[in-house]
Formats: structure tokens, sequence, C-alpha cells
């Protein structure tokens, strides 16, 4: 097996000097790219893992101890050196607190660096060392259970500081595995209420017969079965929060039930014509889009507007992937816990797999990839990735079949066309149609990858942008 490059990210806006380190690393057998902006380094370690950073503390447009915080937040396991042409003592101290390995002050041999960055790298101890002391920089991006320190996360977060106190009903919208009962349990267990039950009731999960006796309860004699009264959800969640899933899949008569009891605070149990008053706090989530069956009359436009007084919109994982490496760190531990084995790691390389994959089960899908590469590391302490599933990377990421010759020969130009649009179809169903991260997979620019695209006639709608 190939020993992987390390990925070196060289934050520099001296082109000479970059250009110097970059030559050096590439000799020492390091893969190193180049940053010359704060911005550009950020919007680089957002999108992948590399195995080190060597950062100047003076940029154009940045603060350097910014970009090493936020390397060392994204990948406590990063190898990370600061540089300067005007560095002092207090400035040294600050960096080495900060997580840095080492400070370098210019004009400094490259031979220092190589060295520095070399013994490092391959030092996995020292690296999981420094990840238990700067533990408490992922600490500050929690809200609860809630994970993440991207950009849509901290206005999520923002957001459920300002509602968590309030009595006001709730709309949480997102895809399947985004975590929005989560989210609703994070707004009860923060809110005046936490004291008292959080009920959850799904929609879509119980058949639509007994759909309106589970969320208002039943009296014995109601309908056939109904041998004694049932508290129904409503009743249960009184005082404390009722979470409402899959909203959606309610038919238009429940709908107009749940209306009702959302304007009146009151309900009646099936059975019975007594109005049963309750004060409970609603929040509803739904995967689907409520405005377009609104459209399409499937829900009522009322209810709609009585649920989404304060609407909460949960980002897809795959818009979201700076917080892949914080949450696959959060799911090995909460694995490893749970099946009492030593905190494992995982390797950069794993990591930029898990942050190339499209994720369209989420964040439940990450959790569960991840407890698999656990159990399948066995004794070992890094997870590579080799032991992901094969879905996300695991293994060979293609299989290239091999070709009979016949006797009279193949059409050479048929079979590598077939094989092409095999490959290309097979790089866009892994990354979720994104058109962007099959060019990557594939070594191919954007531009090439669409000309492949039409003249393979392959399906347009399955190449999201």
């Amino acid at each position: 097996m190939a020993v992987q490059q390390p990925c070196v990210l060289i934050v520099e806006d001296e082109a000479d000097l970059r250009q110097l380190i970059v030559e050096a690393l590439s000799q020492e057998g390091f893969a190193p790219s180049e940053a010359a902006t704060g911005t550009d380094a950020l919007s680089r370690l957002r999108g992948f893992a590399y195995d080190a950073v060597v950062v100047d503390l003076k940029l154009p447009d940045a603060n350097g101890m910014d970009i090493l915080e936020t390397a060392l937040s994204l990948y406590p396991e990063i190898v990370a050196i600061v540089t300067t042409g005007s560095g002092g003592v207090s400035e040294a101290v600050q960096a080495i607190k900060t997580g840095a390995i080492d400070f370098l002050i210019k004009p400094f041999p490259l031979t220092q660096l190589t060295r520095i960055l070399g013994a490092a790298v391959n030092a996995p101890r020292l690296r999981r060392e420094n990840a238990e002391l700067r533990v408490q920089l992922r600490e500050r991006y929690r809200f609860e259970n809630v994970i993440g320190q991207s950009a849509p996360m901290q206005q999520i977060f923002q957001l459920l500081e300002l509602v968590a106190p309030m009595n006001s009903t709730v709309l949480i919208h997102g895809e399947t595995g985004t975590g929005k009962e989560l989210i609703a349990r994070t707004i009860h267990h923060n809110s005046p209420r936490a004291d008292q039950r959080f009920v959850a009731f799904n929609a879509a999960a119980i058949p639509e017969p007994l759909a309106e006796a589970e969320l208002f309860g039943h009296v014995r004699g109601a309908f056939t079965g109904a041998v004694q009264n049932r508290v129904g959800r409503f009743e249960l969640a009184h005082r404390g929060t009722l979470f409402i899933d899959e909203v959606g899949s309610m038919s238009l008569a429940l709908q107009a039930k749940l209306l009702r009891a959302l304007q009146e605070r009151e309900f009646e149990r099936v059975g019975e014509s007594r109005p049963v008053k309750f004060d409970a706090r609603v929040i509803a989530a739904t995967n689907g889009d409520l405005k377009r069956q609104v459209r399409e009359g499937a829900f009522r436009e009322d209810l709609y507007y009585r649920l989404d007084v304060i609407p909460i919109t949960l980002p897809p994982l795959r818009d979201r992937r700076d917080d892949v490496p914080v949450l696959a760190r959060h799911f090995v531990q909460k694995a490893c816990a749970s099946n009492h084995l030593p905190v494992k790691t995982l390797t950069q390389e794993s990591m930029r797999t898990l942050m190339a994959h499209g994720w369209p089960g989420n964040i439940r899908q990450l959790e569960n990839a991840i407890e698999h590469a656990v159990a399948m590391s066995g004794l070992e302490r890094e997870i590579l990735p080799s032991v992901l599933p094969n879905e996300i990377g695991g293994g060979p990421m293609l299989f290239i079949p091999s070709v009979d010759i016949p006797d009279e020969g193949i059409n050479f130009t048929s079979v590598v066309t077939q094989l092409e649009r095999d490959l290309i179809t097979r790089c866009l169903v892994k990354t979720g149609g994104n058109k962007r991260q099959a060019a990557r997979l594939l070594q191919l620019s954007r531009t090439t990858l669409i000309d492949k695209l039409h003249r393979l006639n392959l399906q347009p709608q399955m190449a999201a942008s």
C-alpha cells in the first residue's frame, strides 16, 4: 500500500518565500497547497482536512492567529506552525498556548521547517495529546447536544437562544436525518418547561384511524378495541412540550382538529364531547415542502400559518461540510464509549473521505458510518479509510471490470465510452449529483466533466452544481 503524502497548507503572503517553502516541502515528500490571503486560507481549511498548516501571523487581510485558531478548532489533530518576520516572546507564547507546535522567525532555514513538520506529522501520539488540551475549543460550538461551528449552524444557535425561553409555536424544516427532533428537545430542555415532559408524536408512524386517538386520547367504548380510557399526547404534554414530527403526513380531517386545538387551547377526546384544556408548547417538524402542499390542497393554509410562527430551517450536511470533522469526532467518541473501547482517532485521509461525501442521509448517515468504522477497525487506534462503508469511500472507490477479448476482437471506442460513462455515473452517485465534487474525484476540471456529460448524453438532472 502506497504511503499517503502529508498534505500541508502554506499560508504566506510573500510570493517568493511561499514558493521556496512549497519547493522544499515537495522535495521532502509533502503535498503542499498555497494560500496568499486569510480569506483563501479559511476557505481551503473548511473544504479540506490538511495534515499540517504553516501560517504567517502577518497577513494583508487577516490575523494569522485567527487562522491558527480556526484550523485547530476544525481539526484538533492538525500540525500547526506559525511564522513571522517581526516576532517576539509574547507572540510565541500565545501561539504555543493556542496549539501550535513551533514558532519560526523569518528568515529561517527551510530544512528546519521540513524537519519539524516531518517529525510532527509522523507522531500521532503527540497530536492526540494536543487534541486533549484543545478539547475546550470544541465545547464553545455546542448548544446542549447540538454540534456545529459552520456559519449556518451558528445562526441556528443564535435563533435557539432567542426561541427557547418563549412559548411560541415552532416549525422545524429539514431533510430526513438533519436532527429535527434533537433541535426540538434542545428547545424544550433550555426552556422554562424543562422540568416537565417532552412528548413526541410521529404523524407518519401511526395508522390514520388511530392517529386521532393517539393525539387526543379516547374514552372506553369510543370504537372497536377501546376497552379502557386512554390519555392522548396532548394531555401527556400538559405544561411541557409536544413535538409533532412529519406533520405534513396528517390527513386534512386530523389537520382541522389540530388547528382547533391550537386555536382554542383545548381538545376533545375521541368518543367524548367535553373539552379538555391544555397548556403545552407545540413544536412541529416536516421533511417536506409544506408551502407546496398548501398550494396543492394537501395541507391547510390556516394550520400552516398557525404552526409556522417561528420557522427554523436545518441545513443539510452537504451545505455545512466544515461541521463534518467535529461531528465525526463526536460520533467516534460516542461509539467508543458505548462499546467500552479506548478512544480512537480518524486519520486525516479518512476525514478527507468523509468531507468529500454527499451525505444524502445527513447526520444520521454520518453517525451510522462512524459506528460501522469503529466496529470494523477492531483493536486499531486509528480509523483508516478502508474501514469506512463502501458507499462512503471505504475500500476501492470504483470497480473497473475486466474485459474479455474474444477472438473476433472488440469495439475499442464503444468499450472505452461505456467505461467512461460508468465512471462518471458512479462519481455523480457518490457525490449526490454534485458536479464539482465528481470532477475532483475524477481529477478533471468541472468544464471538462460538463463537456463529457453532454457528449455521453447523461441525464442532466443527476448532475447538480
